[in-house]
């Protein structure tokens, strides 16, 4: 059993911005040197989350209306009487999908399904740096 990690930048918009990072994970996993294993994606930041979806226009607008139904933006969050940030409802989203995800690999390729992606969505209020983790454990 092996390790590898490395770390993943870019910047993103805020607002429910999505970004598909697929091929960014995929590269880590061909560098590892490693055929199978798990490769773990990790968002180090408590207003983005790490899932998968089908990366097209339909659900890049869906997506973002259903979070809003879950936790609405203009709704009174304790978070933000505390801090003054305005992003409580940033964090609660962030929350709901979760820091992480886990995806198979085999012969160096995600085992991702045809129409998956892995995207890094961005809740918070404004632009932010981000990063993410991409930790690679096989063989």
């Amino acid at each position: 059993m092996s390790f590898y990690h490395e770390i993943l930048e870019f910047h993103t918009q805020g607002d429910c911005d999505m970004i598909d990072i697929t091929k960014g994970v995929e590269d880590v996993v061909k560098r590892s040197g490693m055929t199978s294993g798990i490769c773990t994606v990790f968002c180090a930041g408590s207003t983005g989350s790490i899932t998968t979806i089908e990366y097209e226009s339909g659900l890049l607008s869906d997506f973002p209306e259903a979070m809003e139904r879950i936790a609405p933006s203009n709704a009174e969050y304790k978070h933000d009487l505390r801090w003054r940030d305005g992003n409580g409802y940033s964090h609660v989203r962030a929350s709901i999908v979760g820091p992480s995800l886990t995806v198979p690999f085999v012969n160096r390729q995600l085992t991702l399904g045809t129409w998956q992606q892995v995207v890094f969505v961005d809740y918070d209020n404004r632009p932010r740096n981000r990063t993410v983790e991409v930790v690679i454990i096989g063989g």
